[in-house]
């Protein structure tokens, strides 16, 4: 089995029938349309009422030519809202800008009110002042609105914590807020703990944050000691990489195994979905959805939504130790490290990830040759882009030692 089936079968397997709600969409004036609520399971944020469930832009469905597919994405995001689905994230820097363009065409037909839409100040293209209302005014073009109902700091790490400091982003979305261009401003922070602390601290302005939160991460990257400071805070999260970049959505065969064992008819990734969504103080979990199946599968999960059990809860850990015994990168996929030379590190990664022995070596000789590990420089531009701080280029050659190995070279 090549690793594009593995992954089609293990996020649609036993995946059955899902049933909408049969909440009506009402054109009102001007042919915007009303959204009723459709029984996603929602989380309380002052007066409203934000499905826990979010459609996540970074990762919407392309065509072979790299361009949005926007008929697709028009009617994943009917059925989402459908569905009762009312969140949806995009950044400025998604898909190179394309995403902020597809959601903002996708959602035009909609009541404004009857959505929320977030998006994000990408820290490092700030050089000036007049960056921050050039950037700021695109957005609110590619989007088609006139305010964002959330507005982050994109990306927060230590090496553009400063740079943000620097050139006075904070104060400026802060006016932004007070002039009603932005309702509730928020942090997206990929830095430790002790960065977290710093941020959430250095102003009253913030009313959420967004954090790198699921199992893998909980105690390997300390996205617990993550989730204990928002608490303590009182600052409502919002989850990005539920699924890890897609890993927690299929797993590898033996870990997967234990879980279907135990419930065929649960996905792998409904698992992920509903361990977080148990958490206290998760606003909204964001799903970049490529494809129906993906949005379907997870419809179903927070429609009557059930957190997991105590017994379930034993069975998740299990499978998640099983698959950290055999894998040991973090990549999520996001495809900021892109190589100017063409070194595939993505896809590399992923076939890492996903199989072990002659399935390793069958799936990445279906790379390019001139994709694969052994083609890297070394120059270090990916690891300067990577949110989760790897250090990419050392990675590349223990892959590629290990392929080497298999192969008997």
């Amino acid at each position: 089995m090549d690793r594009r089936e593995f992954i089609k079968n293990s996020l649609l397997a036993a995946s059955g029938a899902v049933f909408l709600s049969g909440c009506s969409l009402t054109p009102l004036s001007g042919g915007s349309i009303d959204v009723k609520k459709g029984g996603i399971d929602c989380y309380k944020f002052n007066n409203l009422s934000i499905s826990k469930l979010g459609f996540g832009g970074l990762r919407l469905p392309l065509k072979k030519d790299g361009e949005v597919d926007d008929v697709l994405n028009q009617k994943m995001v009917d059925t989402a809202i459908k569905a009762g689905v009312n969140y949806f994230d995009t950044a400025y820097v998604y898909i190179d800008g394309k995403s902020e363009k597809a959601m903002g065409k996708a959602l035009k037909k909609y009541k404004r009110d009857s959505f929320n839409l977030a998006t994000k100040m990408p820290i490092l293209s700030v050089k000036k002042e007049d960056d921050l209302y050039r950037i700021f005014n695109e957005q609110l073009e590619r989007c088609k609105v006139d305010y964002f109902d959330f507005y982050l700091l994109h990306a927060v790490r230590k090496t553009n914590w400063e740079h943000a400091r620097k050139h006075n982003i904070i104060p400026f979305l802060e006016k932004m807020k007070k002039e009603g261009k932005i309702k509730y401003l928020g942090v997206s922070h990929h830095g430790n703990d002790e960065l977290l602390k710093e941020v959430v601290s250095c102003t009253d302005s913030w009313d959420f944050v967004q954090l790198q939160l699921n199992k893998l991460d909980w105690e390997r990257n300390k996205a617990d000691k993550l989730y204990k400071i928002a608490r303590e805070s009182k600052l409502p999260i919002v989850v990005m990489e539920p699924l890890r970049g897609g890993v927690l959505g299929m797993l590898n065969e033996e870990s997967a195994k234990i879980l279907k064992d135990y419930n065929p008819n649960a996905s792998i990734a409904s698992w992920s979905f509903r361990w977080l969504a148990g958490l206290d103080g998760i606003m909204t979990i964001l799903s970049g959805m490529k494809v129906p199946e993906h949005l379907e599968d997870n419809i179903k999960t927070f429609k009557n939504f059930k957190p997991l059990s105590d017994e379930e809860d034993k069975i998740y850990t299990k499978a998640i130790n099983t698959y950290l015994k055999t894998v040991s990168l973090g990549c999520t996929g996001c495809k900021y490290c892109e190589c100017p030379i063409g070194v595939n590190i993505p896809e590399i990664f992923a076939v890492n990830n996903f199989y072990g022995g002659k399935q390793f070596v069958y799936n990445y000789e279906k790379l390019k040759e001139s994709e694969r590990a052994d083609k890297c420089v070394k120059c270090g531009l990916c690891k300067t882009k990577c949110p989760q701080e790897l250090d990419i280029p050392s990675l590349l050659a223990k892959i590629d030692k290990k392929y080497k190995t298999l192969k008997g070279m």
